[in-house]
């Protein structure tokens, strides 16, 4: 994730600031002597202080960042007012940690600065960049202006905090995806000219008492972070070693956070998690007897099975209760974590989404087995076999590797087969890129030529969109359930919003039917659900016309 802080935070967390500089401080130390050096010294940090810190005790361990250092002022601890400025890249789970990261913020005193623009470039080269355009900016930063720090927070901070500290020089705080809870201290002792860096992993951080502040006040949907990390151990990816082992947050603070969201009018909560359908609440003694469910059939893990908490069904059905007017989805599950009660659940439930994400990477078995999947091509197409049967008219969507590893020219086409006879809705397609940590790196060779990489991904993405627009193609002429977004960004005159299976809909901004059954005409509104009529389709894309407003319930009586 890319949040720079600037205080006044800045890239994945950029952060500038107003501290004083080290150089003046040298310069301090000068004029007054060894004797004031001495006083300083004596008042910094003890032995006492680092051995309090080396182990610090089970129950004890979220309060530490909070007690103030001995050699950091309160007034400076707690912000006193100063402001931050946060800028996401990547995946959704960096979005999720930028509002927990401003909601510790907030709490210490900080004020927020308007948001940039959007940027759209690959996450890790972007954060470069803007990493070096910050820095330029501090460079020219005239003497008698609030000093400027640069931060970066999340899963790229830990994985690259040498290079980003050290070799390159661009940021003065480095805090990893468990050390948010620090952030308030960081920033203090950066702003005494040093630079401040807190990357360790937890076994146990959740920051289930932490409700995230919204980036968007006036957004009609919400994502929720159900757990943390994961323990599956794909030979391509770096999630474990960035983000931890898996952990989940106690069932009864998601509840609270979705009934928060829901008064404040959210009309769709993601639940959000790197396996979330993993997710295992034994945050209590009497959840640890509960069984555990079975995995889908024909798949395996590199770990064993998990004994006892509360499951992902449990979750589902209970956030599902929580307001029958606000629709549920979640991401990213693993497909080895479908259960029969889930499928069950999805179809029941007329507020859970009728859109499941089943990410295959490959469609060749030899290359599914040395990414670690623990299935095969069979019994991944079995699953999305029962899938359909289970809910009738289901969207998929799914992830793509092109050029793995070893990957031949037969296995390429053996994804691009499973492609066309899935026929997903909507897809994610990247060419390999390998990562340091991972399995990969250490075991397999990154031998397939970066054109033909290209070359094979750009096919991929062909044949997608080509059985995309089939599949989109067949809901011309019917009728769709749209939770309006807002503005189309291409034009004043039209609404855009998402239908039940995550695919895009855009249609006239006309008046319509109120749904009340009395005549009246109204104009949709974001965060209204209405009927559209779909007359055209891509592979991205539905087309339509407005009929009339309506709502969850009603719409679910009449399918």
């Amino acid at each position: 994730m890319l949040q720079p802080l600037k205080h006044g935070l800045g890239a994945a967390g950029t952060f500038p600031w107003r501290p004083l500089s080290w150089r003046r401080a040298r310069l301090s130390t000068r004029g007054r002597g060894l004797e004031d050096f001495g006083t300083r010294l004596a008042a910094g940090p003890t032995l006492r202080h680092f051995l309090r810190n080396a182990s610090p005790p089970q129950e004890t361990r979220h309060q530490l960042v909070e007690e103030l250092e001995p050699y950091v002022p309160s007034s400076i601890l707690e912000g006193a007012r100063r402001k931050v400025y946060l800028e996401t890249y990547g995946c959704q789970m960096n979005v999720n940690d930028t509002e927990i990261a401003w909601a510790i913020l907030q709490k210490s005193g900080y004020l927020r600065t308007h948001r940039l623009e959007e940027v759209w470039e690959k996450a890790e080269q972007a954060i470069w960049n803007r990493l070096r355009h910050l820095t330029a900016l501090k460079s020219k930063r005239l003497r008698s202006q609030a000093p400027l720090r640069i931060g970066i927070l999340g899963c790229m901070a830990e994985r690259l905090k040498e290079e980003i500290l050290h070799k390159e020089k661009l940021v003065d705080i480095v805090a990893g995806p468990d050390a948010y809870r620090d952030l308030p201290r960081l920033l203090a002792v950066a702003e005494s000219g040093q630079q401040a860096a807190n990357v360790l992993l937890s076994l146990d951080e959740t920051y289930a008492d932490v409700l995230p502040v919204q980036t968007s006040p006036d957004a009609t949907s919400a994502f929720v972070s159900i757990m943390r990390g994961c323990d599956n151990m794909c030979s391509y990816c770096i999630v474990p070693f960035t983000r931890g082992r898996e952990r989940s947050r106690p069932l009864a603070s998601i509840l609270q956070e979705v009934k928060m969201l829901s008064d404040q009018g959210v009309k769709e909560v993601t639940l959000l998690g790197q396996n979330v359908n993993s997710f295992r609440d034994t945050s209590e003694v009497q959840f640890r007897s509960a069984a555990a469910p079975g995995l889908s059939r024909g798949f395996s893990t590199i770990y064993r099975a998990k004994e006892g908490g509360l499951r992902f069904a449990h979750l589902l059905d209970q956030a599902s209760r929580v307001d029958p007017e606000m629709r549920i989805r979640f991401t990213s599950p693993h497909p080895k974590d479908f259960p029969d009660e889930v499928l069950q659940l999805v179809q029941d439930r007329h507020n859970i989404c009728k859109q499941l994400h089943l990410p295959a990477q490959s469609g060749s078995s030899r290359v599914l087995e040395a990414m670690r999947r623990g299935y095969t091509r069979e019994a991944y197409l079995e699953l999305v076999q029962r899938v359909r049967d289970s809910i009738p008219g289901v969207s998929l969507s799914s992830d793509f590797i092109a050029g793995f590893c070893g990957e031949t020219e037969d296995d390429h086409q053996q994804t691009v087969s499973l492609l066309r006879q899935v026929r997903y809705n909507v897809g994610f397609l990247f060419a390999y890129s390998m990562r340091q940590k991972t399995r990969a790196y250490h075991r397999l060779q990154d031998d397939v030529p970066a054109e033909v990489k290209r070359r094979r991904l750009e096919e991929l993405i062909s044949v997608f969109r080509e059985e995309a627009s089939r599949a989109n193609g067949a809901m011309v002429g019917r009728s769709q359930l749209v939770l309006v977004e807002g503005p189309s960004k291409r034009s004043a005159a039209e609404l855009c919003g998402r239908n039940d299976g995550n695919i895009r809909v855009v249609f006239p901004d006309t008046e319509m039917e109120d749904g009340t059954g009395s005549g009246a005409v109204v104009r949709a509104q974001p965060g209204d659900y209405v009927l559209v009529k779909v007359t055209s389709a891509s592979s991205q894309t539905l087309k339509g016309v407005l009929l009339r407003r309506t709502s969850l319930r009603e719409s679910a009586a009449h399918r």
